[in-house]
């Protein structure tokens, strides 16, 4: 069986993995793979490869670790032997760096949506007019309440007291409270509605 460099060139007869080559043997009858000597030998490039090509270093390990599990996978097939190891290796770095970037773009297109198809909200200048004209109007009408009562409303509306606990503060009854309220909501509606 021929084989190019860099491809499979797989035994059927042998089914366990041998014993690694001796570095710099001849590479025309490439022995089958020592994963683990390749791994140790490998990882290293393909990690500092794949980090500058990829936006972080967890990523490249991620990737590392990928191709040395598609590797295995292949290699529990059939007894592996590559002629060029390195190149193969960076072979499957190339592709799952595609496979990555198709998947991202697909999820990206997934996700678009093209400002033809929604009504992008703008801006209500209108509305925002309106807002600032009615805080106008209610910060008058607060001003115009005697400072107790203004007190007694702010305590309740913008701090979040509870009627015992204005009580409490500034020595009324519960029912003064709600009285004080009372007359705040009474003449806050009077001064905006004459507005």
């Amino acid at each position: 069986m021929r084989s190019r460099p860099g491809a499979l060139a797989a035994s059927e007869e042998e089914q366990e993995m041998p014993t690694c080559r001796p570095r710099g043997a001849e590479v025309r009858d490439a022995p089958p793979l020592c994963l683990d000597r390749l791994y140790r030998e490998e990882s290293p490039r393909l990690l500092n490869s794949l980090a500058r090509r990829t936006s972080s270093r967890e990523d490249a390990g991620d990737l590392v670790h990928e191709i040395f599990c598609r590797l295995t996978r292949l290699g529990t097939a059939h007894s592996l032997r590559l002629e060029r190891p390195q190149a193969y290796l960076s072979r499957i770095a190339t592709n799952l760096l595609r496979d990555r970037a198709k998947q991202a773009s697909r999820h990206m297109t997934a996700s678009h949506v093209a400002a033809d198809e929604n009504i992008l909200a703008g801006i209500d200048q209108q509305r925002l007019l309106e807002s600032r004209d009615m805080l106008t109007r209610v910060e008058a009408a607060m001003l115009k309440l005697r400072p107790r009562t203004r007190e007694i409303f702010m305590a309740h509306r913008i701090d979040g007291f509870s009627y015992a606990e204005i009580a409490e503060r500034t020595g009324l009854s519960i029912k003064g409270v709600e009285k004080q309220m009372s007359k705040a909501i009474a003449q806050i509606d009077r001064l905006l509605d004459r507005d």
